[in-house]
């Protein structure tokens, strides 16, 4: 049968694929868009379910802020290669999760993946994510995601694409806010005070710094008191209050806060890959490799 230039552009037009798995589509559904559409949604899926195994520890990290700039929600969504993460149709992805994070605050994952995107297509967001896979060729997951409000203050800070950081800051002032995320996203402190780290991770501190201080050959009065010492620095470099600020390393984050009468009383950070163990192959050679074995000419 006869599929029109015009069939094959307005299926391009709502799913984003290529002219040809278009027409295909159209020729298997004897024209019938709304067939062609679902039947490539579905081949997008078995397409995205073979993916779903392979490394993805690439992507981006992306705040949304909410109008009055208290609420923010921070999510990130991972892909296999830089090239990608830079590409838009991804970009624009993970805008849409962190605002529907935003929006809707899922208390769970789950949740959110199940809920509808907000530009009209009546997808949800796992349902985007697996056409997304079957038209870029590479798994994408949707990692994680953190809303943070705050009493007063909420600082925000992207670092290019890959690292942000929110901050909740009861008193002070915006600014401060915003330098004390600056402040999170630079120096990475993995609790907020040195009283909520956990007791095991205390004790197992204490036990290697006593280890090390016995074997410098000191007295046991002279041993506790340096590992004590230790103990003491060892968790300001750890906990947000106890750590110099980055902008002035003279002054404490605790000491800061007293200055400006504020509290913080909460953070999050998230870093791209962070966890991930990354695969370790070449990825031009796999490509090379696989063009090599299928006989297609690489173009320049």
């Amino acid at each position: 049968m006869n599929i029109t230039a015009e069939a094959v552009k307005q299926l391009r037009e709502r799913t984003g694929a290529g002219m040809m798995e278009c027409k295909k589509a159209l020729v298997e559904t004897k024209g019938d868009l709304d067939a062609a559409a679902e039947l490539m949604r579905k081949q997008g899926l078995a397409k995205a379910d073979k993916k779903a195994a392979r490394v993805a520890a690439e992507g981006v990290v992306v705040i949304e802020k909410s109008a009055d700039a208290r609420t923010a929600a921070m999510v990130e969504i991972n892909c296999e290669t830089d090239f990608v993460a830079r590409e838009q149709d991804f970009r624009a992805f993970a805008r849409a999760v962190a605002a529907r994070a935003l929006s809707s605050r899922p208390s769970a994952l789950q949740a959110l993946l199940e809920m509808k995107l907000q530009d009209g297509h009546g997808e949800s967001i796992e349902e985007r994510r697996r056409s997304l896979v079957a038209k870029i060729g590479e798994n994408i997951t949707v990692r994680r995601f953190v809303v943070v409000t705050s009493p007063d203050h909420l600082g925000a800070y992207v670092h290019g694409t890959r690292m942000g950081a929110l901050v909740a800051v009861k008193g002070g002032a915006a600014q401060l806010a915003h330098d004390l995320a600056m402040h999170v996203a630079a120096s990475n402190p993995k609790y907020l005070t040195p009283a909520q780290v956990p007791a095991d991770v205390v004790a197992k501190e204490r036990e290697i710094l006593t280890e090390q201080a016995q074997g410098e050959g000191k007295p046991p009065e002279i041993v506790a008191k340096m590992v004590e010492g230790r103990l003491r620095k060892s968790l300001g470099e750890i906990t947000l209050t106890g750590q110099p600020f980055v902008k002035d390393p003279d002054v404490t984050i605790e000491k800061l806060l007293k200055g400006a009468q504020a509290q913080v009383v909460a953070f999050e950070r998230f870093e791209v890959g962070a966890g991930i163990e990354k695969r370790q192959d070449d990825f031009v050679a796999e490509v090379m490799a696989q063009v090599k074995g299928t006989g297609t000419a690489v173009k320049h």
